[in-house]
């Protein structure tokens, strides 16, 4: 049996004193969309910046680029792949890459001999395998968006040749670099809450975004792109997977498309939001309201700089894109609802819930102990002792990945420059795991049968 904890002990590993919060971090930048970014509080020492090529120019390829905008002594950006040509020449310039150092495509940065150091891939999840396998063939280390690969074949082949040629691949499960889950993970392994029993862990995806991603979205079609459960929520298996600390044996799922479908389509409703729909007002998806009224969720439209001519090429979206069209008459195929039952070794449960209707985004965490539990929401958590019924809180400013995402590009950093794959936090043999959870968790709920967890 754990030793009693006092009251001291758990504010000590809360890096607290009596009667305090402790914010920890302060904002410092902005994303893409003007959203504050985490800065990582570490200081990484390296002899000289580290030389990148960018492959896909879209939304995490900006913000992991970023980095070396804030730390060009760190980070430097030299080469990039995208063949919408816009983001390519934004990129460029933001960069100051040199003409010959910008591609159409992956394929054509390979042509040329190895002239950096790592290359960061953040293309469609279809096109992940290519350019790692490739990268990882002449040399590159790498920075590797997830899900690692729609395909569990083309994740234990970039397993296996990272393996055998030993370059540094790091996943991008930023939650790992989260405070929030950081020091979540301490506690559950220091006794605080004696031994851990279960997890109850949520993502509620939040309706319009659900609505933008998974059913209008490039993630709408799961056989063309990848499942949602890998797609969203790799994030939130892994995780699991890390404060648990323990191999998965079996998984169990259920979930289904229940609403997004022509089925649900109301009287009135038309192919598309610009067609005349009687409802459009009412609509909460309503492309019109959320896109071109609200001006929101427009990080997949490649806009022109000038505002006035703004709202010109939205509507153009609108009425030529998946964006414009009726959440009901899409070809989507996602689930909308995905439970995901998870038993780890020494008889400690996991459930997963991912959620598309709800009001609010940021993942909710409940873990269960012999002498206590803790309660979370991504940004706090509260830790309630059984033996003395005391409470104590952890507090922490947050953005959308809980201040991970260049935490992350700082550990990947550090770990070329120093050469050693153990400083990551997220390598691809620590992440491969729960990539495995996700293609059984999905065969589950299509077969309907417990799965056995192989490695």
């Amino acid at each position: 049996m754990s030793k009693p904890w006092s009251r001291r002990d758990a504010l000590r590993a809360l890096g607290l004193t009596a009667g305090s919060l402790l914010p920890i971090s302060t904002w410092a930048t902005t994303n893409e969309e003007g959203l504050p970014i985490l800065l990582p509080t570490e200081k990484v020492e390296v002899e000289k910046a580290i030389t990148v090529i960018t492959l896909g120019a879209g939304n995490r390829g900006n913000v992991y680029g970023n980095y070396a905008l804030k730390y060009p002594e760190q980070l430097d950006i030299i080469g990039v792949a995208e063949p919408i040509a816009i983001r390519n020449e934004r990129y460029a310039a933001k960069h100051n890459i040199i003409p010959e150092n910008c591609f159409n495509t992956w394929e054509d940065v390979f042509k040329r001999p190895k002239f950096a150091d790592a290359v960061i891939i953040s293309t469609p999840d279809q096109l992940h395998y290519g350019p790692c396998m490739k990268a990882l063939e002449m040399g590159y280390d790498v920075l590797l968006e997830k899900p690692i690969s729609p395909s569990e074949e083309e994740c234990r082949n970039i397993l296996q040749l990272a393996k055998n040629t030993g370059r540094i691949v790091a996943v991008c499960h930023v939650l790992r670099y989260a405070p929030y889950f950081i020091k979540l993970r301490e506690l559950m392994h220091s006794g605080a809450i004696g031994e851990v029993i279960s997890i109850q862990h949520m993502e509620p995806i939040g309706h319009v975004h659900m609505s933008h991603s998974y059913v209008r979205g490039v993630w709408h079609d799961s056989k063309k792109n990848t499942p949602i459960i890998l797609a969203k929520s790799c994030h939130d298996l892994d995780i699991i997977r890390w404060l648990v600390g323990k191999s998965c044996k079996n998984v169990q799922a259920y979930g289904s498309l229940k609403w997004f479908k022509e089925s649900n389509a109301p009287e009135g409703s038309t192919n598309r939001c610009t067609d005349g729909c009687a409802i459009e007002g009412s609509c909460p998806y309503s492309a019109l309201r959320i896109y071109y009224r609200n001006r929101s969720w427009l990080h997949h439209f490649d806009l022109p700089e000038d505002k006035e001519q703004q709202g010109e090429v939205i509507m153009k979206y609108l009425k030529e894109s998946n964006f414009g069209k009726c959440v009901y008459q899409m070809d989507n195929d996602q689930p909308d609802h995905y439970t995901t039952n998870l038993l780890f070794d020494e008889d400690v449960t996991a459930s997963f819930n991912m959620e598309a209707f709800t009001s609010y985004e940021g993942r909710r965490t409940r873990v269960m102990g012999s002498m206590g539990d803790i309660v979370g929401d991504m940004t706090s958590f509260t830790l309630t002792d059984f033996r003395t019924g005391e409470k104590t809180e952890w507090k922490e400013t947050s953005d959308m990945h809980g201040g991970g995402d260049w935490r992350l590009v700082a550990n990947w950093i550090q770990a070329i420059s120093k050469k050693d794959p153990s400083l990551l936090t997220s390598t691809i043999d620590q992440s491969i795991e729960s990539h495995i959870i996700g293609f059984m968790a999905e065969e589950s709920r299509k077969s309907k049968k417990v799965m056995e967890v192989k490695m």
